[in-house]
């Protein structure tokens, strides 16, 4: 058996891999004890916003044999999105790297299934189930726990050869496997680059993000009119955020990801701020076809655009006033 499960794992890992996964970690499927106080005082902090979801299933997101009858194994996977592509107009309002291409959920689950097929396939029937971000399953502490990286001060992931440019993804299956030792340490130090640079000061303290002052948050998850203490305060994004990873000294090690469908649509690069300021529900259905950006629908992106506007004669608030 102990056989058995080294050699499942390696056949895992190099499958993963074949499919375009930067990293696979396994990691045991048990309670997660220390998670459950820190999450429990985030949610009572209120730091999830208008997020009511986050609220539910708090038995779940700590214990994945609650989610997949007779778990024993987490599969951590980590896809890069890494590009140094840019907006061609620096003055448009910008966008997260993450998306730019194609959504990242259809991308990750459908290469998940394929993985979940290949196991079945060769080590005989194991049950399972895959997860994209859409689930309450706590990705970061999985990963940390497989040793793919450490949570970084930004509450990001980070991968000491990689950085955090990566999507993060799990198969909680029911097989026994050999499992990977998480790192003894972070390698953060005393650098404070993220919370020094985030435009609206949602780092509050290591590890600890107000997710209710967050850019991301403000621009994707939040349905109500934007927040007015937020002028001038949005360093002109208008989907999501890439200021805290950005400033990242590990991010030097970022390398260019290889998946195709990851590729901007060219007409988003090229896109002047003019354009984005006049942007019809056409273009928009254009533009971001089978994209991330859908999320937000047009509504919702040209209330971002209009918010980003409205401070533009405004004086440019200092961080921290």
């Amino acid at each position: 058996m102990f056989t058995n499960t080294l050699k499942y794992s390696k056949l895992i890992k190099e499958e993963a891999q074949r499919l375009g996964f930067m990293f696979c970690g396994i990691s045991k499927a048990q309670f997660l004890e220390d998670e459950a106080p820190r999450m429990e005082n985030w949610l009572k902090e209120g730091f999830h916003g208008r997020m009511s979801y986050m609220e539910n299933h708090f038995d779940k997101r700590l214990d994945p044999r609650k989610l997949v009858e007779g778990a024993r194994s987490v599969i951590s996977l980590g896809l890069n999105y890494y590009t140094e592509a840019l907006q061609e107009d620096s003055g448009s309002p910008k966008i997260s790297k993450y998306a730019y291409g194609a959504d990242y959920h259809d991308i990750i689950k459908s290469k998940l299934k394929e993985l979940l097929n290949i196991i079945s396939e060769n080590i005989g029937d194991v049950g399972g189930r895959a997860f994209v971000d859409s689930a309450p399953v706590l990705d970061r502490a999985w990963a940390k726990r497989s040793g793919l990286g450490w949570i970084g001060k930004n509450s990001n992931l980070i991968n000491k050869r990689s950085g955090s440019f990566f999507f993060l993804a799990e198969l909680i299956i029911d097989l026994e496997l050999e499992y990977d030792t998480p790192l003894s340490k972070d390698h953060c130090g005393t650098c404070t680059r993220c919370i020094d640079a985030c435009p609206t000061d949602a780092i509050i303290a290591p590890q600890v993000v107000d997710g209710s002052r967050c850019i991301s948050y403000l621009t994707i998850e939040l349905k109500d009119e934007l927040p007015s203490e937020f002028k001038g305060k949005m360093d002109n994004w208008m989907f999501g955020c890439d200021v805290c990873q950005d400033v990242c000294p590990w991010n030097r090690f970022s390398t260019l990801h290889n998946e195709a469908a990851f590729s901007p649509h060219p007409a988003l690069l090229e896109m002047s701020k003019t354009d984005w300021d006049e942007m019809t529900e056409e273009v928009f259905g254009k533009v971001f076809k089978g994209s991330a950006v859908k999320r937000t629908k047009f509504s919702g992106l040209k209330r971002n655009i209009d918010f980003l506007k409205s401070t533009e004669k405004a004086p440019l608030l200092k961080k921290g006033s």
